[in-house]
């Protein structure tokens, strides 16, 4: 017997202790919703009812902590992320050469883009917000933007989660952190200020910014090496064109060392693809510490 959704939700996080975090957030955060706007809607109908008996008739429908935990550990089961899987092999040389065929490679690769964008705009707008709220505040208008702000802070997160876990594999939340809708909006402001999970979000969206350009940095570089070592060949072949140049003398290589220039930018670019893959897997990690609340 339950009397607050509170002591429901605790049940059911001690139910799924053992489950991933980000499950465990997607449990609570549906299971909020439901309860509160099922007592929304019984109150508004029956205020003469006290919340244990509310929530008596809302858990035989919705189900006991231990029903809803064996629900959402097999709809885990079923829709884990596509890219958590490993892609085995049985010696050093086919992990190291198999990266071409590792989903996470690839995808570890793409996010790396991506972030830099990504990373740009969540600066300008966690700053231009942070800024425009504080300067706002002395303004009764000033309230309601910053309670607007938080909000697109906790949707951008969502958003975020949802690229980490399609490119990374890294599972992340799938369901909104819930907010109660029948407060006022001072008190959902309060309520996201104090709310440690709102700043933690912030200072994601802040270090993307650095990382973001870490990461496009390196692609840049280590790209425009690896393609130099494998178009010498043709630049002195075709073009008639030196590789080097020192003090306007041009320099050629000579024929012979043609495989091995290619294969040290093949090389090269294989050795950065390893690197990439576990860059994903910690930038996941990363992401999972800041963005899950549970």
């Amino acid at each position: 017997m339950f009397n607050t959704t509170e002591e429901y939700l605790e049940a059911l996080r001690n139910e799924m202790k053992d489950a991933d975090p980000a499950l465990l957030q997607d449990a609570q955060a549906d299971a909020r919703e439901h309860f509160s706007t099922a007592l929304a809607v019984v109150r508004d109908a029956k205020p003469d009812l006290n919340e244990a008996d509310v929530l008596k008739t809302i858990i035989e429908e919705y189900g006991s902590p231990e029903e809803t935990a064996a629900a959402y550990r097999e709809v885990e089961r079923r829709t884990s992320p596509a890219l958590k899987q490993p892609v085995k092999s049985q010696s050093a040389f086919g992990r190291f050469f198999g990266v071409y065929v590792d989903p996470r490679a690839w995808g570890a690769l793409l996010y790396m883009f991506i972030a830099f964008v990504t990373g740009v705009f969540y600066f300008t707008w966690a700053v231009t917000g942070i800024s425009v709220s504080v300067s706002f505040l002395i303004f009764i208008f000033g309230f309601p933007f910053a309670l607007l702000f938080l909000l697109s802070v906790r949707g951008l997160a969502l958003l975020e989660g949802r690229l980490v876990e399609a490119l990374l594999g890294v599972r992340m939340p799938r369901r909104p952190l819930f907010s109660h809708q029948g407060m006022k909006w001072f008190d959902r402001l309060k309520a996201l200020l104090t709310d440690k999970a709102t700043w933690l979000m912030l200072v994601y969206m802040i270090a993307q910014f650095i990382l973001g350009t870490i990461y496009f940095a390196l692609i840049v570089t280590v790209l425009s090496i690896s393609l130099s070592f494998a178009a010498i060949p043709v630049l002195q072949e075709v073009f008639q064109q030196g590789a080097m140049f020192n003090g306007g003398v041009r320099f050629f290589f000579p024929v012979w060392s043609y495989p091995l220039l290619v294969a040290g930018g093949f090389f090269l670019w294989t050795l950065f693809m390893n690197i990439v893959r576990g860059i994903g897997q910690l930038h996941g990690r990363f992401a999972k510490m800041l963005l899950v609340s549970e």
